[in-house]
């Protein structure tokens, strides 16, 4: 699959979604299909639930005059610097011009936000996948194939498991019942029954 062709010829924008333990399969993709001129893009994004949760239990367990010694955002810079550095490193094994994005807030929302406008999208399976089918991604997967607003290139962060791994055919139809003593091309024609009459409406009486 090769990203679209934008009308105008401008480069096309290829988005690639960098994630923790898949990312390497979503780069090389990248690097195979997307088009020489492509304007690639390595977008990361960083959670606010974690840091969010922090900033909670420390303003209710000690208020907000002591602001410096909030975990949240020591969690905040921690998550930062750590999705940078995951960017570098993906921009490394890409080995060719691309631009790093770190967003923060609702994964699966920023990434699709991320997608506006792009030409192709390239994320890998965050589910179970160890077989085929539709549980090889996860919610946030999920959410983006569902709601992307460009074509999106799925791959398998692993080797792709093979056909045995697909459910069991559907069982049989269960066989039609047995003819009846009287079926078949020689058993006697009843005619339907005529309806009975109608009822005759009462005379009237003098």
């Amino acid at each position: 699959m090769e990203a679209a062709a934008v009308p105008g010829g401008a480069p096309v924008r290829v988005i690639v979604w960098i994630v923790e333990g898949t990312w390497p399969a979503c780069v090389d993709a990248a690097g195979i299909h997307a088009p020489e001129d492509a304007e690639i893009v390595l977008v990361h994004v960083r959670p606010d639930e974690v840091p969010g949760v922090a900033h909670g239990a420390f303003f209710g367990l000690l208020g907000r005059g002591a602001p410096e010694r909030d975990p949240g955002a020591r969690l905040e810079d921690l998550g930062a610097s750590a999705g940078q550095h995951l960017l570098e490193t993906a921009a490394q094994r890409l080995g060719r011009a691309c631009s790093l994005v770190e967003r923060h807030g609702r994964v699966e929302r920023e990434v699709v936000a991320a997608a506006e406008g792009a030409g192709l999208l390239v994320a890998a399976r965050d589910g179970e996948r160890a077989r085929l089918g539709p549980h090889s991604l996860g919610p946030a997967g999920r959410f983006v194939v569902d709601h992307a607003p460009c074509p999106v290139l799925l791959v398998w962060p692993e080797t792709t498991p093979d056909l045995t791994t697909l459910p069991p055919h559907p069982p049989a139809p269960p066989p039609p019942p047995p003819p009846g003593p009287e079926a078949g091309p020689h058993a006697p024609h009843h005619p339907p029954k005529p309806p009975p009459p109608p009822p005759h409406p009462p005379e009237p009486r003098g």
